[in-house]
């Protein structure tokens, strides 16, 4: 009898995602945000019981991490790695999609903005990422962008530190900032530790809000002021 074949890690991990349960706890913590196994439950729609099963083999196959806060744990997707994967089976997912399948107010909202590990996806997401190349704000590397002159004086101008980005986009390699696929668009958002500090200033000035639980930005009539004449797709 010939022995059995080796069997890839990658079925394992597929094998975890299939259930969709654990799919919609994956999704839920697409937002960069962490979660309460309660909140996680409620997410996937199945019991705290059920809900501490599925959260147990997530972490043991290293997709999710778990933070200890007093008698409080919460949990988070693992790393960046695990957030790309998963967008990357949204984007081969969503392939063919009519666009009908958008047209609900809830999907709408979805595609317009939300977040994405952090950072800004969405029509919005990739409008940002147009606008900065647009106005010479980045500039393409291999494997990334750089912060132009024109980038530090503009991102000082939002409120960011602009020589400081430049200076870390100029050394600190691809994770400052890259593109990343985005899965309703088909076009590249920006990603990587600017796109994240971009959307942190944009919430904290109000441009941008979001509700508990939803992965969902809105634009505020403040943002659409701030946003609206150097993002080519913010309305």
């Amino acid at each position: 009898m010939s022995p059995a074949p080796h069997q890839p890690r990658l079925a394992n991990i597929a094998a975890l995602m299939a259930d969709a349960s654990r799919a919609r706890m994956l999704s839920f913590l697409l937002s960069g945000e962490v979660a309460s196994a309660g909140e996680l439950a409620t997410a996937a729609s199945v019991t705290a019981a059920t809900a501490s099963g599925h959260l147990a083999k997530l972490l043991d196959a290293g997709m999710l991490a778990c933070d200890v806060r007093g008698r409080h744990r919460y949990y988070r997707l693992a790393d960046a790695d695990v957030a790309h994967a998963l967008e990357a089976l949204a984007v081969v997912a969503e392939r063919g999609t009519h666009s009908k399948t958008w047209s609900s107010p809830a999907r709408e909202r979805l595609r317009f903005a939300r977040c994405c590990y952090g950072h800004l996806a969405g029509q919005l997401g990739v409008g940002v990422l147009q606008g900065l190349l647009e106005r010479e704000w980045l500039e393409p590397i291999e494997g990334g962008f750089t912060v132009t002159i024109q980038g530090a004086e503009g991102l000082t101008a939002l409120g960011l530190d602009g020589p400081g980005w430049q200076r870390r986009a100029a050394t600190g390699g691809r994770g400052v900032a890259y593109g990343c696929l985005d899965w309703s668009e088909r076009r590249d958002h920006l990603a990587g530790k600017l796109a994240s500090d971009l959307l942190k200033h944009f919430m904290a000035a109000g441009w941008l809000r979001k509700q508990p639980g939803d992965r969902a930005l809105e634009l505020t009539p403040p943002g659409h002021a701030a946003l609206g004449s150097w993002l080519p797709h913010a309305g």
